[in-house]
């Protein structure tokens, strides 16, 4: 279900390093409003498939998409449920602040507010809104089919320690 392809079996966990590091000299060098809109242009530019796999299958497409984005992550641990217009992924552990911290690295404390606007940005050609709650190692996100529902407080994502 992943619009692209690794001949891994599963991702290579030093790429969480690059990543957050990627954020803290956005963060140092631009700003907060401008890693958000870097995390917002990933959403629709780098994953606009994912976007496009989303809208032609609905809720269902999005638990799938999750499903086997996580079972390509190391070190996580996820479930993915969903029953009609809703998908709730409930990350135990998550897979990149796991690695972080076992890397011994300073996390940016923005670190989990990436999966809100990377998200969010992703589902919303598709009909998808994103709303999550939680963060700093686990989080509860929802997808829900339509964009009628009360915007994200991003006070519910808590910083990274």
């Amino acid at each position: 279900m992943l619009p692209y392809s690794d001949t891994k079996p599963v991702g290579a966990a030093d790429f969480y390093f690059a990543i957050n590091a990627t954020f803290q000299f956005i963060r140092r060098s631009l700003g907060a409003a401008a890693l958000e809109e870097y995390w917002s242009d990933l959403g629709r530019g780098y994953f606009r498939p994912v976007s496009e796999i989303w809208r032609r299958g609905g809720p269902g497409a999005v638990a799938e998409y999750w499903r086997d984005f996580f079972a390509a992550e190391p070190g996580g641990d996820v479930e993915v449920s969903g029953s009609g217009a809703r998908v709730t992924v409930n990350v135990r552990r998550c897979p990149a602040i796991a690695h972080l911290r076992a890397g011994n690295r300073e996390i940016d404390p923005g670190f989990c507010r990436h999966c809100y606007f990377v998200s969010q940005a992703i589902g919303e050609p598709a009909g998808i809104s994103v709303r999550i709650e939680g963060g700093d190692g686990s989080c509860r996100q929802e997808f829900i089919a339509g964009t009628e529902c009360e915007p994200q407080v991003l006070s519910a994502i808590k910083e990274c320690q």
